[in-house]
């Protein structure tokens, strides 16, 4: 019953007449910024680079041979440029569940406004995006709605904000604002193959983030952080009349409690899906590099999932860049 209820899923998913969430999520969310918005490539003022890898619904058991757990593995990139006023930044990933594989590389730059006391991030993105569809096991097998093997590539775009000072940070952001629309080979109603692009599509619909934290000093030595994330998928065009109903948001909260800057440990709560707990250190001087470990206890519908997801994070944070000239040392010595 598992296998056929994921494989209806993702088989509506792939004709475009779903609006689930088509993105990996990831539940180190308040360490991956660079992810959720464009805006945020260098907002902390040094450069860093951080690996995550999750496997969602570990030992889940498809019906058949070919489906199993989604898998996510992924590489983003920030740094700040003084001589953009801004940052750069790039991510990839590679997401793969069941007959679904998205290859996906984007860069980013982030224009950067003094506000207060913190930094105002006003972002762009480029991405190019694979789409590979494997063969799938249609109740007709003549569908022409359902791939029939093969893959497509499109570019996209979008945008962002984030604002970032010691205590305080949010983001909104928009991407697949050019809703593209990847073709596959299909099969006609007499089992030819449909090629060159035939009908079978995958529309890429608007995803939105909106997240925040704050940084609470619960004593010299513990920052507790308490943080949100809202999903949003948005179907249709922009003017239609249901592009912003909302139905189709994912929610998530937590905190994390972090003491001198080197180890943490929280929880969060994924709606309708999961409990999490996190842990991680830091390591070497000014802990530049951190470590992090995610453990998902799918505590909700769990028809079509398994027990547990787990998720890996590695970053390394650069040194923060110095100023490449001394300042001037006035002195009164040799003012006679």
């Amino acid at each position: 019953m598992k296998g056929i209820i994921l494989a209806a899923a993702l088989l509506t998913t792939a004709t475009g007449t779903a609006f689930a969430q088509q993105q990996p999520q990831f539940s180190h969310y308040g360490f991956n910024g660079m992810y959720l918005n464009p805006a945020y490539a260098g907002i902390k003022g040094q450069a860093e680079i951080s690996s995550f890898g999750r496997i969602q619904y570990l030992n889940y058991s498809a019906s058949f041979d070919d489906g199993g757990s989604p898998k996510t593995i992924m590489l983003t990139g920030s740094m700040p440029v003084r001589a953009l006023g801004g940052g750069i930044g790039f991510h990839v990933f590679r997401d793969q569940i069941a007959q679904l594989k998205i290859t996906n590389a984007q860069v980013s730059y982030s224009k950067h406004f003094k506000i207060g006391e913190g930094k105002l991030g006003l972002g762009i993105q480029g991405d190019l995006s694979y789409v590979g569809q494997g063969v799938y096991r249609a109740i007709d097998a003549n569908d022409p709605s359902v791939p029939s093997n093969g893959s497509d590539h499109k570019v996209d775009v979008g945008a962002g904000a984030w604002y970032e000072s010691e205590k305080f940070y949010a983001g909104l952001s928009v991407n697949n604002l050019l809703r593209s629309k990847y073709r596959y080979d299909s099969r006609d109603s007499l089992g030819n193959v449909i090629g060159g692009g035939g009908t079978a599509k995958f529309l890429n619909e608007n995803h939105a983030y909106l997240t925040a934290g704050y940084n609470i000093e619960a004593s010299s030595s513990v920052v507790v952080t308490p943080t949100v994330l809202m999903k949003i998928v948005l179907p249709g065009k922009f003017g239609d009349s249901n592009k912003f109903t909302f139905k189709n948001n994912s929610y998530e909260a937590g905190v994390r409690a972090t003491l001198d800057d080197k180890y943490w440990a929280g929880v969060g709560y994924r709606y309708d899906e999961s409990f999490t707990g996190l842990v991680g250190l830091s390591l070497f001087k000014d802990n530049a590099v951190r470590l992090g470990y995610a453990f998902d206890v799918i505590a909700f519908n769990q028809d079509a999932r398994a027990l547990s997801s787990h998720e890996i994070m590695i970053s390394y944070r650069f040194p923060k860049p110095s100023l490449t000239t001394r300042p001037a040392v006035h002195t009164p010595r040799y003012s006679f």
